[in-house]
């Protein structure tokens, strides 16, 4: 840990942090190395259980809202000031990794149990919650619970609303004793700087980056300033489906000559048509007929798009320039349908200076930078300021059995988080 000006008693417990982490991580394990822990499954209900003991045998509040997002609650001197919160997710992706979400989480639950233990000097005169958020991770939508707390749902939004496997999203509320009528009555938060019992005045998530930049730069901590913008969309390059053996090359319209040019030059649309941050991908490719003795009538190209706040329509526009060149240089048609973008955010600039300057109290190394996933953070940047902490990837390895921080980086993320903690609630 590096030098700071915090005594060891003011600073996280590294092995306990790391003894959570591996008892969540038994909740929905995969014999891969993984967790397959999705919101509302047994997996998940089970990891709230446990997370509920924890929070009793640290003296700590521990509750639930009918949506299903958690709250583990530290009581502050003045009942009157707004709260102050951090946290994340514990639901995760189909055999995932055990930090994505769950990391921040369990920081939160360790800088909370060092608050309890600290000094008068250091013990927060605002209450101080980690939030656990329901649906991260898009099993029935994204954000479901951070969404409810910022926007609210309406019954038929939710009714609306069905898993990956096709499950209502009222049988997954009925599991954790809610309802579809009672998630729709979750109460939205309201913003306060400085008074107000049921206001929340700041949001700080504490999260793996899920990227190589940290790792590759040698630092510590990310300053998160923004979260990117994403559109998702389709090309599908037209052409004419022929026997592939009787069709002479220069009488061909091959789908796939179009489509291999778009990906050829689909790096370029970033670098100019959008900011440093802008990144492109195709991530997935299909064709039709779809057999090796037919020409190619389609090729479909799945799209990503991603950008800060604003940007992705810039990039939209050169996806649709490079698309069309494209087909017009392989005399082939093509269409191009985009799905809603799922807006961007810039994250609060006084909320990145607290952590810059909790990083460098401890002694922490740390960067300025842009989120290229998403997070509950972008929602509850609508309602409130909020601040993101970014700790290395080992590998940039993330959504996968592979995905893995070291215990040292971990703890100085902790700290820092725990030192943000204590000046916004001080």
């Amino acid at each position: 840990m590096p030098a700071g000006t915090r005594s060891s008693a003011e600073r996280v417990n590294a092995e306990r942090l790391s003894a959570d982490i591996t008892a969540l991580g038994r909740f929905g394990a995969t014999d891969r190395g993984g967790v397959n822990r999705p919101v509302y499954s047994p997996a998940d209900l089970a990891a709230r259980g446990w997370l509920a003991d924890r929070c009793a045998e640290a003296g700590l509040g521990f509750r639930t809202d009918a949506i299903g997002n958690c709250f583990i609650t530290l009581p502050g001197s003045d009942p009157n000031r707004a709260r102050v919160w951090t946290g994340s997710h514990i639901d995760t992706v189909p055999d995932g990794g055990r930090l994505d979400g769950a990391f921040g989480v369990l920081a939160g639950l360790e800088c909370l149990r060092t608050l309890a233990a600290a000094d008068d000097d250091f013990r927060p005169s605002a209450t101080v919650e980690v939030v656990a958020f329901a649906d991260e991770e898009g099993a029935y939508a994204s954000f479901v619970g951070s969404r409810a707390l910022v926007d609210g749902w309406t019954v038929d939004a939710l009714s609306a609303l069905t898993g990956r496997d096709g499950e209502p999203l009222a049988d997954g509320l009925a599991r954790i004793g809610s309802s579809i009528e009672a998630a729709a009555e979750v109460p939205t938060i309201t913003a306060a700087a400085g008074a107000g019992r049921g206001a929340v005045a700041a949001f700080v998530e504490l999260h793996i980056e899920q990227g190589p930049v940290l790792e590759n730069a040698g630092l510590d901590i990310g300053v998160v300033t923004d979260i990117v913008e994403v559109g998702h969309g389709t090309v599908t390059f037209l052409g004419q489906a022929d026997h592939a053996g009787t069709t002479p090359m220069e009488l061909r319209r091959d789908a796939t000559r179009a489509a291999g040019a778009f990906l050829v030059g689909l790096p370029s649309v970033p670098a100019e048509h959008g900011s440093p941050a802008a990144v492109a991908t195709c991530g997935m490719v299909s064709v039709e007929p779809g057999a090796a003795n037919i020409v190619v009538e389609e090729m479909r190209l799945s799209l990503d798009v991603r950008d800060r706040a604003g940007g992705v329509p810039s990039l939209q526009a050169g996806v649709a320039d490079l698309a069309r060149r494209c087909s017009a240089d392989h005399g082939l048609d093509h269409r191009l349908e985009w799905d809603s973008v799922t807006p961007g955010v810039a994250l609060d600039p006084d909320m990145g200076q607290r952590v810059a300057d909790a990083a460098d109290r401890i002694g922490a190394s740390h960067h300025r930078m842009v989120s290229g996933a998403g997070h509950d953070s972008q929602v509850m940047a609508r309602a409130v300021p909020t601040g993101m902490i970014f700790v290395p990837s080992e590998n940039g390895r993330s959504h996968s059995p592979a995905e893995s921080t070291s215990l040292a980086q971990l703890e100085i993320g902790a700290n820092v988080l725990l030192e943000v903690l204590r000046d916004l609630a001080s």
